[in-house]
């Protein structure tokens, strides 16, 4: 039996969620590992003595026992580890990586579902985040999408689901997680899903664009997991569909995209009705001075945990070619690749605007290539319809706003266009990221006009970082000086796969 499935309280107060019987016998770590709502380091903020947890029920958060392997490793072997999969680690008695899942000591059905899901070996925030989220510390991660952070978060949620009391009629979740788009919160409730069910944990995604009737009555009935958009959570805390009273482990995820889309009123509206002592895990692609600020202000002693350098920088795997143009050159540039690179192969292009993407998508229509797109005026239902199509392969080319560059797992994304330059390097790492998911390679095409001039500098950094060569007019344009008459072109894209009409 995993040491996480015998309570250290009342029997009764806890169950086995697999079972209608409630655990028996003590704790196997006993209870100098139960943290106390009241004895929570915090640093930076209020003292717990001076925050007013009278009448908060005491709840259980530490479950981390370090196995015998791990213990067994030195400091030497944990620094080589960590230089290897490029960890860093910042916080106050950081605990050691795991290397393996058994060393995390997950439950059976935890354990059967990874298995289940192919998973050889933790990913490099899962080896280090497991750790510090099951200690029941408040965590930043910073890793990149597609780094398997879902997991870093949710398996710990799961734990921490399964040590708390019954809900009770009229308690709201004891998990929350926040996410900045529908997209992204209806996958992570996928996962949640697939990896809660076999403890009977229930979860519901809550977020606009839909009826709200089928929301309001999976919250009614109780739900453990509960991942919302900020909007949509508040309206049903506005309508007392829900309450925050039972919430003790908090998820922030995409953080810098929440408050890149102004969520960040929002965001502290929400936390202020979530007891202080939760424990906040706080996730972010990127870590400008706003994410920094508003961690601050949230996260009390918190251990930091970096994938890769903290630096910007672009996925190795993904070739890069940036082509200076004019902004009347644009469609016919994109049909001239487009005929070079269609085999069939799902193809995602990014535009500033929904009006763009729909005037572009429509052309393309006529033009008889299989394209479809996605933004944030289609309602959910066309939006689920259009990423079916595009996953399915029977319309490989789709068209996006930013809704999409983030949080969409899409596998196999061939190619990624950026039609339109993003508003900051980050949207562009983020857009280029869709492709070179999970070990495979990718290839992005990008546009760059006059008007996108002021990230030249930094875009040229980007690309030797990671390799890639940059062209004589991007590097005059990161010079200062003015951008030819736009007429390069791609090079070495390989063999042409003649018109697109062919598709229609």
């Amino acid at each position: 039996m995993s040491r996480y499935d015998s309570r250290s309280a009342d029997p009764s107060s806890y169950r086995d969620r697999r079972s209608d019987s409630g655990f028996g016998g003590a704790s196997s770590y006993g209870s100098s590992v139960r943290t106390s709502s009241s004895k929570r380091d915090y640093d930076g903020a209020e003292s717990p003595r001076k925050l007013d947890l009278d009448g908060l029920t005491p709840f259980e958060k530490n479950f981390y026992v370090e196995s015998p392997s791990v213990a067994a490793m030195s400091e030497r072997e944990v620094e080589e580890y960590r230089q290897q999969r490029e960890i860093t680690v910042e916080g106050r008695d950081v605990p050691k990586p795991v290397k393996s899942f058994r060393d995390v000591g997950f439950p059976d059905y935890v354990m059967q579902e990874i298995s289940k899901a192919g998973f050889f070996e933790p990913t490099p925030i899962q080896a280090q985040g497991w750790p510090m989220a099951l200690k029941g510390r408040d965590l930043i991660g910073i890793a990149e999408t597609g780094s398997g952070k879902t997991l870093a978060y949710l398996l710990p949620a799961i734990v921490h689901v399964n040590a708390q009391p019954f809900l009770a009629p009229g308690d709201g979740p004891i998990v929350l997680v926040l996410a900045p788009t529908r997209e992204l919160a209806v996958q992570i409730q996928q996962e949640s899903t697939k990896f809660g069910a076999s403890s009977k944990i229930k979860s519901t995604c809550i977020y606009g664009g839909v009826p709200k009737g089928p929301q309001v009555r999976d919250l009614q009935k109780g739900v453990e997991i509960v991942i919302a958009t900020p909007g949509r959570l508040i309206d049903m805390l506005e309508s007392h569909n829900t309450n925050l009273r039972r919430v003790t482990y908090l998820v922030l995820d995409e953080a810098d995209r929440m408050l890149d889309m102004g969520f960040e009123p929002q965001i502290k509206k929400i936390l202020s009705q979530i007891r202080p002592d939760r424990q906040t895990l706080y996730w972010s692609a990127t870590w400008p001075k706003e994410v920094e600020h508003l961690a601050r202000q949230y996260l009390y002693n918190p251990y930091k945990v970096i994938i890769g350098s903290p630096d910007l920088k672009a996925n190795h795997a993904i070739r890069q070619h940036v082509d200076i143009v004019s902004e009347s050159q644009k469609y016919n540039k994109l049909v001239k690749l487009l005929e070079d690179i269609m085999d069939g192969s799902r193809i995602l292009i990014f535009m500033d605007t929904k009006k763009g993407c729909d005037q572009i998508t429509r052309q393309l229509r006529m033009d008889g290539w299989p394209a479809l797109s996605i933004h944030g005026d289609k309602s959910q239902a066309e939006r689920d319809w259009v990423l079916s199509e595009f996953k399915a392969g029977k319309s490989p080319i789709m068209t996006a706003t930013d809704v999409a560059a983030r949080g969409l797992d899409v596998k196999d994304v061939k190619y990624v266009i950026n039609y339109d330059f993003p508003g900051s390097l980050e949207d562009y790492v983020h857009r280029i990221g869709r492709t070179g998911r999970a070990g495979a390679k990718g290839t992005a095409y990008t546009f760059f006009t006059a008007a996108n001039a002021r990230f030249a500098k930094e875009l040229i950094t980007i690309l030797e970082e990671a390799g890639q060569k940059v062209s004589p007019e991007l590097a005059a344009m990161g010079r200062g000086a003015p951008p030819s008459s736009g007429h390069g072109g791609f090079r070495d894209r390989g063999r042409g796969y003649g018109g697109g009409r062919h598709w229609s």
